[in-house]
């Protein structure tokens, strides 16, 4: 075994170490919220996000919870009965899952809170499905037997020093991409959420270009600087001053916004909405 490797290995033991998730096992009175995300209904059996990505705009939800819980990205909270919750448990109109969480982030593999949740819902139910994780592949046979389900990826065109930066422990672009195929080829219906969109650091004509053969419908967000936090803009200005300094002058990302949606608008596709900020 070489050295190099020997060295590889030991960083990586390291690095998990350093990041392990702190869960916290809660008991909900309830599961479905009402929303306002366009959709009539959520669903979080999670609180909390162990990705860990820097822009996250849900870590305004650690106000709610107890200061010994730690910093965000390093606590999940789920919730244990949540597969009870749904059982049983019919709600009409669509139920996005998840709002303020990822329901396939890394502490879903041994988990399985979110198979669990799928298995007891009431297969009528209209679900919204998305993730940034090609975790999801798992549950490809859950979701054959839901009637009505779309199932969408957060696609950004982060890499190298940007990936590490703002999401180090998500699925690449080209991991995610590769997801909707699969999900395609089984028949579903699929969507791509492009977001965060940040100047200089954001392709849309690759990303689209790269998805729309098998890509029902898109939305679009652009960044949210004061949701996304200080450090995220203290990051975002120091790394990459040129991005920074496109989305804190009104007049460059006004103009910013207006390029992207001519692009997006040249592009044939279908847009279910563009959020700006």
């Amino acid at each position: 075994m070489s050295t190099s490797f020997l060295w590889i290995t030991s960083k990586i033991k390291k690095l998990i170490e350093k990041v392990k998730t702190k869960l916290i096992k809660v008991k909900s009175k309830s599961i479905f919220t009402k929303s306002g995300l366009g959709v009539k209904w959520s669903i979080n059996q999670y609180v909390g996000c162990d990705h860990t990505c820097l822009y996250c705009y849900a870590k305004f939800i650690k106000k709610w919870r107890p200061a010994n819980y730690g910093k965000w990205g390093t606590w999940v909270e789920a919730k244990i009965n949540a597969p009870e919750l749904v059982k049983d448990k019919y709600v009409n109109g669509w139920v996005y899952m998840s709002s303020i969480s990822d329901p396939y982030q890394a502490i879903e593999k041994r988990l399985k809170l979110t198979r669990k949740v799928l298995e007891s819902m009431d297969k009528r139910i209209k679900l919204i499905v998305q993730t940034k994780s090609d975790l999801v592949l798992r549950d490809i046979d859950l979701f054959k037997e839901f009637k009505n389900i779309e199932i969408g990826l957060t696609v950004n065109s982060f890499s190298g020093k940007a990936k590490k930066l703002f999401e180090p422990f998500v699925s690449t672009s080209r991991q995610r991409i590769k997801a909707l195929q699969i999900l395609k080829k089984n028949k579903f219906k699929t969507y791509v959420f492009v977001s965060p969109i940040i100047p200089e650091l954001i392709d849309l004509k690759d990303i689209i270009k790269r998805t729309k053969k098998f890509v029902d419908y898109y939305w679009f967000e652009f960044i949210n600087l004061r949701g996304a936090g200080k450090k995220f803009a203290e990051t975002l200005k120091k790394e990459f001053p040129a991005s920074y300094k496109m989305v804190i002058d009104k007049n460059e990302f006004k103009e910013f916004v207006k390029e992207c949606k001519q692009i997006i608008n040249s592009q044939n596709i279908k847009v279910r909405g563009i959020e700006i900020h």
